[in-house]
Parts: structure tokens; sequence; C-alpha cells
């Protein structure tokens, strides 16, 4: 059994895998803003002040061997200065890094992000072994923070997730279910640009994984369901959770484009209208198996969002 201390335990990540890891028997120290009764009573629950002020980590830490390092700044959005996803993304992850070097944490476990590593789309299939091109303050504080951790001698893995899907999103996943909850057609039939995904269980999955990889050490790794879906066989997916036909009219992506920029959503269209396609081939390769299979995963997902 680990003593295992998961920061940002509160997030959409961060509830799933407290309640896995305690549930597969390691004592689990839950650090969030807000303390609240969300866990198994094994579960000790700490409060974190807030990532934009210097964190007392050491406090943290003690008696802790494992840690894993969710929270942050989980998207880009609009209106965060660039100086603040450095702040909470970057410096915080440093500060923790360096503060678990200095009692002897064995190790640290970033959850990055894709955008480390890339824009909203991407002509190439992503792998670990490109070179970093973040696009904007989001992934360029991601890739600084994998910096920071890489400068410390503190045992550590990074792993980069893709668009992370499960009851409860929100952000663009959460307005697409809205969109396929809709009773008319939508002109999405065309859309045959591919987007890798990523099952909230196939994620806390990979981390429960990579606890027990001690090859996993210093290596950084992509985090994607194995097989990538265009737009059009997503939106089927979720209608599918729903009872429903398709429903998707040939309607030429790029009209909708130009209607979108038109409209001021260009990047909003990017981000689910581009291709990027993740490959989770290294990983893998270490043994892990995902245990959702994304269009099962989706209906499902689509089948809690509908109103009870």
């Amino acid at each position: 059994m680990t003593r295992i201390l998961v920061t940002g335990a509160s997030g959409f990540v961060g509830r799933a895998l407290v309640a896995e890891l305690a549930g597969s028997g390691h004592s689990v120290r839950a650090a969030m803003r807000q303390p609240a009764d969300v866990f198994p009573r094994s579960v000790e629950v700490v409060a974190v002040s807030d990532l934009t002020r210097p964190v007392e980590w050491r406090a943290l830490l003690k008696g802790v061997e494992t840690v894993v390092h969710l929270a942050g700044i989980a998207h880009a959005g609009p209106g965060i200065a660039e100086e603040a996803y450095d702040r909470v993304n970057r410096l915080a992850t440093a500060e923790l890094a360096n503060a678990a070097h200095s009692i002897g944490i064995g190790h640290l476990v970033f959850i990055s992000s894709i955008r480390a590593q890339s824009g909203p789309s991407s002509p190439e299939t992503l792998r670990e072994t490109d070179p970093p091109h973040p696009t904007d303050a989001y992934g360029r504080s991601k890739l600084a923070a994998e910096d920071a951790l890489r400068a410390t001698d503190l045992p550590f893995t990074i792993l980069r997730p893709v668009l992370i899907y499960g009851p409860g999103v929100k952000g663009n996943l959460e307005r697409l279910i809205r969109l396929a909850q809709t009773p008319w057609p939508l002109p999405l039939g065309l859309c045959r640009n591919r987007r890798s995904l990523l099952a909230r269980q196939n994620l806390t999955g990979a981390i429960l994984h990579i606890l027990e990889s001690p090859a996993a050490e210093g290596e950084t790794y992509i985090v994607a369901d194995p097989e990538p879906l265009t737009l059009a066989e997503i939106v089927a997916a979720l209608r599918a959770g729903l009872g429903r036909s398709p429903g998707l009219w040939p309607v030429p992506p790029a009209l909708m484009a130009m209607v979108l920029q038109a409209a001021g959503r260009a990047e909003e269209w990017q981000r689910l209208g581009g291709t990027q396609v993740a490959d989770p081939a290294k990983l893998l390769r270490t043994g892990w198996r995902p245990a959702v299979d994304t269009r099962a995963g989706l209906e499902a997902v689509a089948r809690t969002a509908l109103p009870s």
C-alpha cells in the first residue's frame, strides 16, 4: 500500500482518481481548495490554498511516498492572463517538485496536456518524439512545467492526455453533447476530421498503471484512447447513446468553418473541426490496456447527460 498525495482532488479527473486509488487499497491524501465529504472515509482530505499564491508543500507532503499532481488551470480560455497560467501551472509545479525532492518523495506523476505539444489541431499524428509546439498560454505553461520538473532530480513521469470525456464533462464536449441532444439534423455528415479522445476511466487506469511501473520513471507518455474518431462518428455515438439515429446532413466543412469564422468562433471550430490524432503506442507498449472503448464510452456519457 502506497501513501499518495493527489492535488486537484476535487476536479473532473481528481475525484475519479482518488476513488480509484482508495478502492485499489492505496492510502490517499486528497488536497483540494474547498474540502468536502465526497470521498470514502479512508481518504484524508486536506485544504490547499489557491495556487496563485505560494503553497506550503512540505506540510502537505509529510508522510507521503508518491504524488499525482493534477491541480492547475485545466483549459485554455478567454480572459486568463498568461501570467496566471505561468504562476499556477509552471511555478506551482516547480515549487511542488522542489519541495518533494528536498524531503525524498519517491515519484511524482505530473498530468500535463497534449497542448504542451501541439495546438488544438495538427496535420500530423502526434508522438512523444515530436518537437513540442504549443500555440497558446495554456500549452506553453504546461510545457514549462514539464521542463521545470525535468530540471529537478526528483523521479517523475509526465502524462499528456488528450481531450477527456466522462460523466459531468464540461467545455467543448459538453456543448457537443447538448447539440447532439437537440431534435434537429446537424450539418456534420462530411466532417471526417479525426480526433483522439480519452475516457476519464482510461486516464485513471493509466495513472494507476504508471504508479506500478518503475520503468516509467523519467518518461513522458501521450495518453489517448487507441482509436480516433471523426467528428461525425463522435456525434453519431452520442446520439446512439440517446437512442437516436445520427441525423447528420452532408454540408461541406469549409462552409461551416467560414460561417463560424464570420461569427468570431474560428477557434471553437478548430478545436472540433480540425484534425488531432495522438498516438498512445508508447504507453501501450508498457502494458497499459484501456478499459473503455471510445464509442461505448461516448454513448454512456450521453445517457448520463439525459434529464432525470
